[in-house]
């Protein structure tokens, strides 16, 4: 028999999606019959398995150790992942904000934010490193929750990345994001002169074939509604300078809404104008596309900011801006 006791960073949660978590080797079926004959049990009752769990409720497994071992993850292999994370570092990751529940940090370009692949290394390991490495994720919380991060950036997109430190942060912050509560704006630096503010509106369909998307002014019948507001923070002749209020958030949103309207990301090689592209690269050595995740404001009124790349500032700083 093996008993736990839930802790404060797994309360919250269903019963059943902890005991996947515990023995991620059983099948659901197998987890739901084990239920029903009370060969595992919650605070010494039979349970279903949707349950809220709460702090301090106890979980009993009637298992020979030979059944729970082939079920859930060899401790070994879990301690070499938190010893590896333990010694992962990423000098060019600023981390901006924390508190007890969430961290954000600073994404530098060319990072994924999760794993596209096994063998990536991601944003979201460099944070598990980082809690590991400032005592504040422990081998018996790992064990039963790993952080994870709340938002997506592109990989060659700049700034806020937000992680769930506990199970209540990620919960939270998930929640808010799909409820909008939270609100993003970016910075970007797009082709073109652009002399008005604009609030755009447009229907997103996305090609899986070549991981592109197209926004269009008529629902083609499969597209999802999308809002972009912008404002023009400077113009020049070539290039413009606006702040970005996602305010919905689809896959490629931003890049695809300003390339739709003729004024692409600099720097952007999906959406982008390879003329312009080139000649940033020329002239400033650009390398990834010019947009930022700038400013988080949420709902309390606290605003967490990111300044720019100093890229932006090299371009800014030089010709006549307006």
């Amino acid at each position: 028999m093996k008993e736990f006791k839930i802790n404060s960073n797994e309360q919250n949660q269903r019963f059943d999606k902890y005991l996947k978590k515990l023995l991620p080797n059983a099948s659901t079926s197998f987890l739901y019959k084990m239920l029903r004959k009370k060969n595992i049990v919650l605070n010494g009752k039979k349970a279903t398995g949707k349950e809220k769990l709460n702090s301090n409720d106890i979980v009993k497994i009637f298992f020979s150790d030979e059944t729970y071992n082939k079920f859930s993850i060899d401790p070994t292999t879990l301690k070499n992942e938190y010893n590896y994370f333990a010694r992962l570092k990423n000098s060019n990751i600023k981390y901006v904000y924390e508190n007890d529940d969430i961290i954000i940090i600073d994404k530098p370009a060319n990072l994924l934010s999760q794993k596209a692949q096994t063998s990536d290394v991601s944003a979201n390991e460099y944070i598990l490193g980082h809690l590991i490495q400032e005592s504040k994720l422990s081998f018996e919380d790992y064990c039963t929750f790993k952080p994870s991060i709340c938002n997506r950036l592109d990989r060659n997109t700049t700034g806020l990345l937000i992680a769930g430190k506990t199970l209540k942060g990620l919960q939270d912050m998930s929640e808010a994001l799909k409820n909008r509560t939270v609100q993003k704006y970016y910075r970007c630096i797009v082709s073109g002169k652009v002399t008005e503010n604009q609030h755009l509106k447009g229907y997103i369909v996305k090609d899986d074939s070549n991981n592109k998307v197209e926004i269009t002014q008529n629902d083609p019948g499969d597209g999802q509604l999308v809002e972009t507001s912008y404002k023009v923070i400077a113009n020049s002749q070539y290039y413009s300078y606006l702040e970005i209020h996602l305010i919905t958030g689809k896959t490629h949103q931003i890049r695809g809404h300003l390339a739709s309207i003729g004024h692409p990301v600099v720097g952007d090689m999906k959406y982008g104008d390879q003329k312009v592209n080139a000649k940033a690269n020329q002239l400033f050595k650009v390398k990834h596309q010019l947009l930022h995740a700038y400013r988080l404001e949420f709902e309390n009124g606290e605003k967490i900011v990111a300044e720019v790349p100093g890229i932006f500032e090299k371009i800014l700083n030089k010709g006549e801006w307006n």
